[in-house]
């Protein structure tokens, strides 16, 4: 985790899951929750939007070093901890995943990092961030 942030000083009853709006894994990640979340627990936010602007710390220049950020009640997290804490709370099979949380931080977070590096070149990227659908828009922030 950053050194910057603080945990607890931002948290937010409904689940905010902020991603790369451009990124083509990561707007892969997104339909997967869609699909799976049925009970419409969270909340979307492009890190380039608004709304990421408002919650999240001052993000990098460079959008490689950019993470994937979950924030709830109990705070905000990053890399590997917001992956898996979205799974913990999705429950049933798929928090499952969860328990990935047993590995160690720093091996975790080196795979979760070299993804995030590579994911423009292995999964693609978009022009702009995506638009949600109709049926969507109530799930996604600015």
């Amino acid at each position: 985790m950053n050194p910057g942030i603080d945990k607890t000083a931002k948290t937010q009853d409904t689940p905010i899951i902020f991603f790369d709006g451009v990124c083509g894994m990561c707007n892969r990640f997104v339909d997967l929750i869609l699909r799976i979340d049925s009970r419409g627990v969270f909340r979307f936010a492009p890190i380039q939007g608004e709304t990421a602007e408002q919650l999240l710390p001052p993000l990098s220049e460079a959008p490689q070093e950019w993470s994937m950020f979950y924030l709830d009640e109990r705070g905000l997290r990053e890399e590997s901890d917001a992956f898996l804490e979205v799974y913990r709370r999705l429950g049933g099979r798929w928090g499952c995943l969860s328990l990935l949380r047993l590995v160690p931080r720093g091996i975790r977070d080196f795979i979760y990092r070299t993804v995030a590096r590579n994911r423009y070149r292995w999964f693609g990227q978009r022009d702009a961030c995506r638009i949600p659908s109709p049926d969507e828009q109530r799930r996604f922030l600015p």
